[in-house]
């Protein structure tokens, strides 16, 4: 089975990218263990440990891999980007999110590939999906692969598409030839790494890559995988960003005019939702309003606690009632954090 065909199949079953990289170790595995040395993977601790060390050969995860089909799907929505959003009342939930859980919606794209692969190989075929919570290094590979190179802001960016893009991959027994990475595009511009709120874009001091992710500083980790309190320091910079952050995505000039997905499963079921309604979400209602979306990955106490510190941020006096029932939650980190959003609104400092 020639490269192309499968490609071909790839684009049939609703990929926008997709290319083939070979299925063994990267450079790059050292890299890895670096920044997992430095303490940049923060608390999260499926990303160290032997599911870290696991990284450094995807046959780990497939024996017989011979090449890895590496695919991409747009979820990009015709909204505003969070940098040109300025309702204060209203939090902001990073694009990714708005719509069903990826993983579920790459998962069953993959499906449907691998079966299409499998039904013309025309020998015997072995297969694993992987979608993200594997421990593989996927946009090493996609770079790899030539679905595009990897930006300052550590994510891979697409020639004439931006970086709107899922991964998704699917580890094959079959020898295919594969593609080679494009050429880094990022050139001189700094957009990214200036605009971060919280300085999370740190460089490596090495040529390649020139800059790294410090999960510890970033917005994202604090709103979503971060169990504990948020630091002091970082609470003012978040703004209204309840889950995840866009903002080195927002301003890269590659995302200006980037296409928009005609996936119904990436609409946007609560763009903006107001601060206040959030507030008073009961833990079922938190659950049953963000079912199967990637939203519940925060947890219930984490998402309320993101919101009294968006209310804190935001200089409505309109919220204080809300904080001060929030202050008086069950569980101490909601309730900590609602105490100071109540002194932050109390020093008439607005969201930034």
């Amino acid at each position: 089975m020639r490269s192309e065909e499968v490609k071909r199949l790839a684009r049939d079953c609703g990929f926008e990218l997709a290319g083939i990289a070979a299925a063994g170790p990267l450079p790059e595995a050292g890299f890895y263990r670096d920044w997992v040395r430095d303490g940049m993977a923060g608390e999260m601790r499926y990303l160290t440990g032997r599911r870290g060390d696991m990284r450094a050969d995807p046959r780990t995860l497939l024996p017989s891999a011979h090449s890895i089909l590496c695919v991409g799907k747009l979820y990009n929505g015709p909204e505003a980007h969070s940098t040109e959003f300025t309702a204060p009342e209203r939090a902001w939930i990073s694009r990714y999110a708005w719509g069903e859980d990826y993983h579920e919606v790459l998962g069953r794209g993959l499906e449907r590939l691998a079966a299409g692969i499998e039904a013309r190989a025309g020998e015997p075929l072995e297969w694993k999906i992987c979608v993200d919570t594997a421990p593989l290094l996927e946009r090493a590979y996609a770079r790899r692969a030539g679905l595009g190179w990897i930006g300052k802001n550590t994510c891979l960016i697409r020639e004439g598409a931006g970086s709107w893009f899922f991964l998704g991959e699917l580890l094959l027994s079959l020898a295919l030839d594969p593609d080679s990475p494009p050429p880094d595009r990022c050139g001189t511009c700094t957009a990214c790494i200036d605009s971060c709120p919280t300085q999370a874009l740190v460089p490596t001091g090495r040529p390649q890559p020139a800059w790294a992710l410090d999960s510890r500083r970033c917005i994202s980790y604090y709103t979503i995988e971060l169990r504990g309190a948020v630091p002091e320091q970082a609470r003012a910079d978040i703004g209204n960003q309840i889950f995840g952050c866009d903002i080195c995505q927002d301003v890269c000039p590659w995302n200006r005019g980037a296409p928009v997905s005609t996936d119904t499963a990436f609409a946007a079921v609560h763009f903006a939702p107001p601060l206040a309604r959030l507030a008073a979400l009961s833990e079922p209602e938190f659950k049953t309003m963000f079912r199967d979306t990637p939203v519940l990955r925060a947890r219930y106490t984490g998402f309320l606690r993101n919101v009294a510190i968006a209310m804190g941020n935001s200089g409505c006096e309109t919220f204080r009632p809300a904080l001060e029932r929030l202050a008086g939650h069950s569980d101490f980190l909601v309730r900590s954090h609602a105490a100071i959003a109540l002194d932050r609104l109390g020093t008439g400092k607005a969201l930034k």
